[in-house]
């Protein structure tokens, strides 16, 4: 029997039409069934918040004084390689303080974020290979620049399935379209395609617009069983003349998982049943919507959440610094502080990775005008890959704690350095798994999410 034949099975339960122990036999053998981990990890769920387009760390994160000594002049190190040119030094128009008890230093942008920086855990010395959109977001998502390859949350439901059977384990929410690189930021690549994220168009409130025909308001569940019925023969024959192709197998589970969502996705995204103080500490956004649903759905078993700031790269500020990151926090700030304070009070935040960042960071010097390119205000930083910040809190990584540095103006990371591929195989780690031992054989190898490189960085585990 192929997996979408189980899985078909799994449908009918969800109707009363399995005993106990075919039920339990259906849970053991589905692919996205939960799984142990290599070993005990600390976190068994992940929210990724994605900032798209590249934060800028020295305006955030990562302060650097220094650059205000050599305001409009040029450092006195050699610019590195970045995609445009940039001139002088470009002091952060934003001011940062010291917050909690640890006192990290964190950019008046992140006022409620830093309200829990002693949950957090700052990296400050990221670095990844190119200082281009596209390589890079495959690389931070996918550990691969270049070829097509599984994204991070579809290794992650590959190695531990998921608690709920009837919603995607892995949801991709990016309000307004879709983010640079389209669905290729969610891909299942070579794994099976019920690995694949689910994309949900998150600038929707109705449930209806949220999750296309998620309701069915002309078939009772007793009609939709006889149409499954008939479904399961036909899709046994047509799977038996084609050799059990696993795209008709993971196509099949699709179709199965949109009718199981029908019982459990409506009740995930309705926002609507969060009590009112709830609701205020998210805020009424479009970001705040969809951090309070990704709490939602990892509270009913989802196992990987990435959450989009917008279509397309909001945050490449080439131009308008200053102007597009106050913008921008503002609508992320307060929600971001909300989410980590309620996975808190709910005693969520230790089993539950929370991931922030961009796929690279931006550079201290400022960004010359270049046709096509930019506006030619020169207040903007261009990209930078050779050094950058992204955090991590709960699920086991160390509270209050920096980790490594950038150099004194913020070009690149010079103190333990944590390439892209590290970060990958420290998530992991913390989910519980040895990163070279999670693989997948196809076309003739043994393929992993780190490829041959990554070491996890123990200096921020609890």
């Amino acid at each position: 029997m192929g997996m979408g034949t189980l899985g078909l099975a799994g449908l009918f339960d969800s109707i009363g039409g399995l005993s106990s122990s075919a039920h339990a036999a259906v849970s053991e053998l589905s692919p996205v069934a939960p799984k142990a981990p290599h070993f005990a990890g600390k976190a068994k769920r992940v929210i990724h918040i994605f900032a798209n387009g590249g934060p800028s760390h020295i305006d955030t994160f990562d302060p650097k004084p220094a650059l205000e000594r050599y305001a409009g002049q040029m450092l006195p190190i050699a610019n590195l390689k970045t995609e445009r040119k940039t001139g002088a030094s470009f002091p952060s128009p934003f001011k940062f303080h010291k917050r909690g008890q640890s006192g990290i230093e964190v950019s008046e942008l992140f006022n409620s974020v830093a309200e829990s920086i002693d949950d957090i855990c700052v990296i400050r010395s990221m670095h990844a290979d190119v200082p281009n959109h596209e390589p890079s977001l495959m690389l931070m998502n996918c550990g691969e620049a270049r070829l097509p390859r599984p994204a991070l949350g579809s290794w992650v439901t590959y190695g531990l399935g998921s608690e709920n059977q009837n919603l995607p384990g892995f949801i991709s929410m990016c309000p307004f379209g879709y983010p640079i690189q389209e669905s290729q930021n969610w891909q299942s690549g070579f794994l099976p395609g019920i690995f694949q994220g689910t994309y949900i168009d998150t600038q929707h409130t109705r449930i209806e617009k949220l999750i296309e025909n998620i309701q069915n308001n002309f078939t009772s569940q007793k009609e939709q069983r006889s149409q499954l019925d008939l479904l399961k023969q036909l899709n046994e024959r047509h799977a038996k003349a084609r050799q059990q192709d696993p795209q008709l197998e993971a196509r099949i589970q699709s179709f199965e998982l949109a009718y199981r969502m029908q019982m459990d996705a409506t009740d995930a995204f309705d926002i609507s049943q969060e009590p009112e103080h709830i609701h205020k500490m998210y805020g009424d956004g479009v970001h705040g919507r969809q951090l309070l649903i990704a709490r939602r759905l990892i509270e009913r078993g989802s196992r990987f959440i990435q959450v989009w700031h917008g279509a397309g790269q909001p945050w490449d500020s080439h131009d308008d610094l200053f102007e597009q990151h106050t913008n921008l926090c503002r609508e992320a700030d307060q929600p971001i502080g909300a989410l980590l304070k309620d996975l808190k009070q709910r005693g969520m935040l230790e089993d539950t990775l929370v991931i922030w960042g961009g796929e690279f960071g931006r550079t201290p010097t400022v960004e010359l005008p270049t046709p096509g390119a930019n506006a030619g205000k020169i207040n903007g930083r261009d990209h930078n890959n050779h050094g950058f910040t992204m955090w991590m809190a709960g699920g086991g990584v160390k509270g209050g704690h920096i980790h490594g540095a950038t150099d004194e103006f913020g070009f690149a990371a010079t103190e333990k350095k944590v390439h892209v591929h590290d970060l990958h195989a420290t998530i992991l780690h913390l989910l519980g798994f040895n990163h070279e031992k999670l693989t997948f054989r196809h076309a003739g190898r043994d393929f992993r999410l780190t490829d041959v490189h990554g070491n996890v960085v123990r200096e921020i585990l609890a």
